[in-house]
């Protein structure tokens, strides 16, 4: 008689039974709902972590692209002395490796009106040849134009400023500043008419509606700045090394200064959002991992309904490695592919997110998103590789886990006990 030959792991009648397993009969229908509410609940989960870690990526790096696309990466303060020799010191800084702009700037707050409306601004200003390079404004001209942008006395609005003073390129804008020319009976507010020379739109509200450029010749006469200026605003080439932009740019202003980067400026904003975006990440984790709790559920269950055919199994000669890889399998598959269709899914809405955003907003009449609110004119959507992968592994690692115990249990069954009551 020879010898008993032992199966491979995983062989094909382990990988019959679990299919088997996952097709319940009627009278097994029970467990075949609680499989697919795992099956659903993974899905969903997969696929909401994916679309939130990526609109969230998506929204900081449109505000990150926004913000330092319009303000300058490094501002230069000066200290102990005004900044009268702003020129000399914007050369210099000029030819620090990496610097890409050193732009002085005259910033100013101010009311802005017209015959219909009024509104709070801030005026900005720069000379034609910086503005020009700061391709957020000089790329996105919707009316009028900046040529001889420094010889007239025009200025640069915002769209939606344009659309709530009723402005168009052309028209006049007044401004009025608090600070004006001092006489005997105190200091008065300076008002002046200026022409609409362009209207631009970044896309982000709050800058569309606040800003407005003027030449910095005229800044420096309506602020009564005559030979200084507010700031020298730099833009690099690498905004994620700044660190290493400050001991060369101060070496290179020959005089004493502050400086202040991107990230102290907005430091409480960004770390909000990184916050959010952790906590976010931490509480649709939790429909994972419920959801492979209904795998362990679905599975002891399974074991409980199967107890007789273990025994039988068993006393043909299966050994409790088979026992336990069957119901590994039949586990491990609800989780596999729960995890796969979600992650198809997610990738799915993220790729076609503001078309659903639109259709969702014309289905509901309402505006999803409002741009007064979240600042962006549309919802974006950036999916990071390495996050989707550890959402996907991780998913995939839960639902492994999941059907250990159950697989054990089926494993250690006692086929005498089981078939002692059948």
């Amino acid at each position: 008689m020879s010898e008993p030959v032992r199966t491979a792991p995983f062989a094909p009648f382990e990988w019959m039974l679990s299919s088997r397993y996952l097709r319940a009969r009627r009278k097994e229908g029970f467990i075949s709902v609680i499989a697919g509410f795992s099956f659903l609940g993974i899905m969903l989960g997969v696929a909401t972590l994916i679309i939130v870690m990526a609109v969230m990526n998506g929204f900081r790096k449109e505000l990150l692209d926004k913000i330092l696309g319009l303000n300058g990466h490094i501002v230069v303060q000066p200290l102990e002395s005004p900044l009268t020799d702003w020129k000399e010191v914007a050369e210099r800084i000029s030819g620090v490796a990496g610097v890409r702009l050193a732009a002085p700037v005259i910033d100013g707050q101010a009311l802005a009106s017209s015959p219909f409306n009024a509104s709070g601004v801030l005026v900005r200003g720069m000379r034609a040849a910086d503005l020009d390079k700061v391709t957020s404004i000089a790329k996105n001209i919707k009316q009028g134009t900046l040529e001889g942008f420094d010889e007239g006395q025009g200025v640069a609005i915002g769209r939606r400023l344009a659309d709530q003073l009723s402005l168009r390129a052309g028209d006049s804008i007044t401004l009025v500043a608090p600070r004006g020319a001092v006489t005997p009976m105190g200091t008065t507010p300076r008002i002046k008419p200026y022409k609409v020379a362009a209207v631009f739109e970044i896309g982000m509200s709050e800058y569309d509606s606040s800003f407005v450029f003027m030449p910095l010749a005229e800044a420096q006469a309506y602020f009564n700045r005559a030979n200084d200026v507010t700031a020298i605003e730099i833009y690099t080439t690498n905004p994620d090394r700044i660190d290493s932009f400050r001991k060369p740019i101060t070496e290179a202003a020959q005089r004493p200064i502050f400086l202040v980067d991107w990230r102290q400026r907005n430091s409480t904003f960004f770390n909000a959002l990184q916050v959010e975006r952790n906590v976010m990440f931490l509480i649709l984790t939790l429909i994972v991992l419920v959801a492979a709790l209904n795998i362990v559920s679905g599975l002891i269950m399974l074991v409980k309904d199967k107890g007789q055919d273990i025994a039988i199994l068993r006393t043909m000669g299966a050994t409790q490695g088979s026992i336990m890889r069957v119901f590994l399998i039949t586990g491990a598959a609800i989780g596999v592919v729960g995890t796969l269709v979600g992650f198809l899914l997610g990738l799915v809405v993220c790729l076609n997110i503001e078309t659903i955003r639109q259709f969702i907003s014309w289905l509901t009449n309402t505006e999803l998103f409002s741009p007064e609110l979240y600042f962006l004119s549309k919802l974006p959507a950036e999916v990071d590789a390495g996050e989707t992968a550890a959402v996907v592994i991780m998913a995939l690692t839960l639902s492994f886990l999941a059907t250990l115990y159950p697989s054990w249990r089926a494993a250690r069954l006692d086929p005498i006990e089981a078939l002692r009551y059948e």
